[in-house]
């Protein structure tokens, strides 16, 4: 498996690639978009270890070392970095190519012997402009998988060529399955490797795993899922039965309506109504005396 965590670039001046994190597996194929072709290209020269990181890291397998992952990946057709030259025959390139591999795999063949072998006859007498883009790619992965430690292939802007993505996503998938390179060794058996594709587009339709330039890894949301169960229970702790007290709150307004009934109170006052009675039986006694004055007329 391949792991790239927090792969970053820093340019000169810009950042050639933000922090970018993926996974990938053999005999599966991998999709990554990246926008720009100067970004696909860092990232492709990044995930076969031949651009040192600024920060982060990428792993081939369980070592760690750059070395190893630089002789067992290999990048494809990238613009300016290894892209076949129009100006070349079909011969010269795999005459160049082949005399990459290591000395123990190599095809001791010539050039014309091993595009016959395989499969590339109809194509011995031509210039690389000539070829079709699927062609041209098929025979960059059969030369890659000449060499047999190569267990990362990445191939650089494959769309670039065409949009029509049925013209060289097969052959990726087909690489994966370790249908080409290795099946045409007598004695060896299909031998599946990771294959990635650094792509402007994911085209549409693909369900196959995919990753984004700047993109983090899925298994960084790992943790976040306890923090959601710790919210759970902050919400279970009757933090909502504080506030059914409130309902409380509201028994106590009606008690405005209870200082109502204290207004029939005032009745009270008529009470002191009753003063001005007693004032005249006051009088009264005042009539009595003259009475008594009227006894001398008796």
């Amino acid at each position: 498996m391949l792991s790239a965590k927090q792969l970053h670039l820093a340019g000169r001046h810009h950042t050639l690639l933000p922090p970018t994190s993926l996974e990938a597996n053999r005999a599966q194929v991998m999709l990554v978009q990246a926008d720009g072709q100067e970004r696909r290209t860092a990232l492709a020269l990044a995930l076969t270890g031949r651009m040192k990181p600024s920060s982060g890291s990428v792993i081939l397998g369980h070592d760690h070392a750059m070395a190893a992952l630089r002789k067992r990946s290999a990048i494809i057709d990238s613009p300016e970095v290894n892209a076949p030259e129009n100006h070349l025959t079909v011969r010269s390139l795999v005459s160049e190519d082949l005399a990459l591999v290591p000395f123990k795999f190599r095809d001791r063949t010539r050039p014309t012997a091993w595009l016959v072998k395989h499969g590339f006859r109809d194509i011995l007498d031509k210039w690389v402009e000539e070829l079709e883009p699927n062609r041209l790619l098929h025979l960059q992965l059969e030369l890659a998988l000449a060499d047999h430690d190569v267990d990362l292939l990445v191939v650089d802007s494959p769309d670039r060529h065409t949009a029509d993505a049925s013209a060289w996503l097969p052959l990726l998938e087909q690489a994966a399955a370790g249908l080409i390179g290795h099946s045409h060794d007598a004695g060896l058996p299909p031998r599946e490797v990771i294959v990635i594709g650094v792509v402007g587009r994911i085209p549409d339709g693909w369900t196959s795993p995919t990753a984004a330039a700047g993109q983090e890894m899925a298994p960084v949301t790992g943790p976040a899922e306890p923090t959601e169960s710790t919210e759970t229970t902050e919400t279970d702790e009757p933090a909502e039965p504080a506030e059914q007290a409130e309902p409380a709150e509201l028994a106590e307004s009606p008690k405005p309506p209870a200082a109502e009934p204290d207004e029939p109170t005032l009745p009270p006052e008529p009470a002191d109504a009753p003063e001005p009675p007693p004032a005249e039986p006051a009088e009264a006694p005042e009539a009595d005396t003259t009475n008594t004055e009227g006894g001398d007329v008796q």
